[in-house]
């Protein structure tokens, strides 16, 4: 870009995404004269899921905003708890997240996930059909225009992931309700119900048992309950309490 010149400056929050240069204070950025700011931001290296108000002389405009010689703008991060429009709160996970997923369908959070690769376009093009909010560390993937909405995942610790997308979204919170496994809602069963999917020895020592609507994994108390039950203490402890639907059908 040769045309008009600008000044940028962006938010701590978002030096992640831009060179070392760009992080402490406002850098002349030239432009074409014709792009939007929203392009100028994301030809940064800020995918614009990240970006909350792009202010430009103390006004806020949106990102079709076309930048004009000299203006100053500044990006801001993208406000905490962010709220998604439309409901139900869902989201779609890429191929790289399979423990971010499994944590949040076991705390009852409606979360899809490719365990394959299946490409930018369709992930995105998922998205967008069935109004999920796409969770990954690909910044590339975050900038296609086909996305209905996402988010970058900050952290490669899984711990640290849950933390980040619970404390940016705040999605209600239904332990013990969804398979991890495929996303299905489970259902109390009987011993009896389950018996042709228990492992050597399950069926004496337990009694109380769940089953995946869907693909009908059972579920029980098992050797890792201690394990998710601490992660959903945690979750709980932090994010709020369980909804009612959560209450009562802890299985491991």
């Amino acid at each position: 870009m040769n045309g008009p010149e600008i000044l940028v400056a962006f938010a701590p929050e978002l030096g992640l995404f831009v060179p070392h240069a760009r992080r402490r204070a406002a850098t002349a950025v030239a432009t074409d004269g014709s792009s939007t700011l929203g392009h100028v931001v994301e030809s940064l290296g800020v995918p614009l899921t990240e970006v909350g108000a792009l202010v430009v002389d103390g006004r806020e405009v949106p990102v079709s905003h076309v930048p004009a010689a000299g203006e100053s703008v500044r990006v801001r991060p993208v406000e905490r708890p962010q709220r998604v429009p439309g409901a139900p709160l869902r989201f779609l996970l890429d191929v790289h997240l399979g423990t971010l997923a499994r944590r949040l369908r076991l705390l009852g959070v409606d979360t899809a996930y490719e365990s394959t690769d299946i490409g930018d376009p369709a992930l995105a093009t998922r998205s967008a059909d069935e109004r999920r909010v796409l969770l990954s560390r690909d910044r590339g993937l975050l900038r296609r225009r086909e996305l209905w909405a996402g988010a970058f995942v900050y952290s490669t610790r899984p711990d640290d992931q849950l933390r980040d997308v619970l404390g940016r979204f705040t999605p209600e919170l239904l332990p013990w309700t969804r398979c991890t496994a495929c996303n299905g809602l489970l259902q109390e069963a009987t011993k009896e119900q389950v018996a042709g999917r228990l492992e050597n020895g399950t069926e004496r020592s337990y009694d109380v048992f769940a089953q995946c609507r869907e693909c009908g994994r059972a579920y029980w108390r098992g050797a890792h309950h201690e394990n998710l039950e601490a992660i959903v203490g945690r979750a709980l402890a932090e994010f709020g309490r369980a909804g009612r639907a959560g209450q009562g059908m802890p299985f491991g």
